[in-house]
């Protein structure tokens, strides 16, 4: 397979999908084959507006595109709420999986999409893009220099933004029928990621939840935080909002070391 791009189909027309799309096609190692939607105009007029290749496939179905042969991997950019059919779907058709973040509503949800990824063979990412920059792999050989850094002790994460009135009445990150977690697996999903990271994705002990979380009338977490503890004693913090200006910091503390940023989701430079 050696030389041979990658061939992605695309499951669903969001936003979202739109830089997606443009990076696979940028990536020497990729091509976008078929694009899908539930209405095949919309399908075409996405190609279409993106610039994919003449060649390009349309769906007007999700699973006309999980049938075709000609497929190695699928992107999934649909809510949160879809994930687990069509993720599942996907690693029964024997196509690797690229889908957004969150991956799944419940760690239930996430075992089953895990379980028929195994079971088929296929692999599985989330597209969190910040654990693979560059950038990212420096950093993360400085926590890992014993005597630069030394011991992580404490971790504080903290990603926001302002939303906008269209953005909180609208958007479907804060629709219980889409994505029912809100702020939580949209913002919260780079701090929890972060602090996981920073601990060599060690699970902490103990996870509270902070009082006094902010909700929308339909009961979507706008805004809330929480505190970690590891049996070692090292200790994290994390504070995810869509009614905040937007920061996007991490702080790791060490015993002989500190790592800090202003712009650890997307580089300012």
């Amino acid at each position: 397979m050696a030389g041979i791009p990658i061939r992605f189909g695309i499951i669903g027309c969001a936003e979202i999908a739109r830089k997606v799309s443009r990076a696979i096609q940028l990536a020497p190692n990729a091509t976008v084959s078929a694009v899908a939607s539930r209405s095949f105009d919309k399908a075409a007029n996405f190609a279409k507006a993106n610039g994919f290749p003449p060649d390009t496939k349309i769906y007007g179905s999700y699973e006309s595109l999980l049938d075709d042969p000609d497929i190695d991997a699928v992107y999934l950019p649909l809510p949160t709420s879809l994930h687990l059919k069509w993720a599942v779907l996907t690693a029964q058709k024997k196509k690797h999986l690229l889908t957004e973040k969150p991956v799944a509503l419940s760690v239930a949800e996430f075992d089953q999409i895990l379980k028929a990824c195994e079971e088929n063979g296929v692999q599985i990412m989330d597209g969190t893009m910040w654990v693979h920059n560059p950038r990212t792999h420096k950093m993360k050989q400085f926590l890992n220099d014993k005597e630069q850094f030394g011991q992580l002790r404490t971790v504080n994460s903290c990603f926001t933004f302002f939303a906008d009135p269209d953005f909180l009445k609208n958007d479907i990150r804060v629709k219980p029928d889409l994505d029912a977690l809100g702020a939580l697996g949209d913002a919260g999903w780079y701090g929890i990621r972060s602090i996981l990271w920073a601990a060599d994705y060690e699970l902490p002990k103990t996870v509270t939840a902070f009082r006094n979380p902010v909700l929308n009338e339909a009961g979507v977490l706008l805004e809330c935080g929480a505190s970690l503890l590891w049996a070692d004693g090292k200790i994290a913090t994390f504070h995810c909002s869509f009614l905040s200006n937007l920061t996007m910091n991490l702080t790791a503390i060490g015993t002989l070391g500190t790592l800090h940023l202003t712009d650890f989701i997307i580089p300012y430079q």
